[in-house]
C-alpha cells in the first residue's frame, strides 16, 4: 500500500522526510495512473528504506498540483531535502516508466536491482 498524503501532510512526509520521496501525483479518473500502480508498489518494496513512495490525489489537493505545474498524470516527482531532483511525466507507457524508475534506483539506492530479471545465486562477497 502506498501512503496518501495531502497538502495538510505534505510538509512532514515529502519535504521533511530525511530519505528521498517519490511522490506519485494521480488521479482516480486516469486510466494509466491505474496501469503504473503495480510497478510503483513493485518500486517501493525493491528501495524500501532508501526511498519513500507517496501518492496524492490531484484533484483533491489542487494546491499542490499547481505548486508543482502539473501538465498531465500520472506525474512523478523525486524530492529531496525539499527539492525536487528528477521529474518523470508524459511517460508513454510501462517501458518508459520502467526506464525511469531504473535510472531513479541506480542513482539514489545502495544496490540497484533490474526489473523482471532473475536474482543470480553465484554472487561472491568481498569487503572493501
Amino acid at each position: 500500500m502506498v501512503l496518501s498524503v495531502t497538502e495538510r501532510t505534505f510538509n512532514q512526509e515529502v519535504l521533511e522526510s530525511p530519505i528521498p520521496v517519490l511522490v506519485n501525483f494521480e488521479a482516480p479518473w486516469c486510466g494509466l495512473c491505474r496501469v503504473i500502480h503495480p510497478l510503483l508498489l513493485q518500486f517501493k518494496t525493491e528501495c524500501e528504506g532508501e526511498i519513500k513512495l507517496v501518492g496524492i490525489n490531484a484533484d483533491e489537493n489542487f494546491k499542490l498540483s499547481n505548486t508543482y505545474r502539473l501538465k498531465s498524470l500520472p506525474t512523478l516527482l523525486l524530492i529531496e531535502d525539499g527539492n525536487v531532483r528528477q521529474r518523470v511525466e508524459g511517460f508513454r507507457g510501462r517501458d518508459d516508466l520502467l526506464l525511469a524508475l531504473e535510472e531513479i534506483k541506480t542513482h539514489y539506492t545502495k544496490f540497484p536491482k533490474k526489473y523482471n530479471q532473475p536474482i543470480p545465486t553465484n554472487l561472491e562477497c568481498t569487503s572493501l
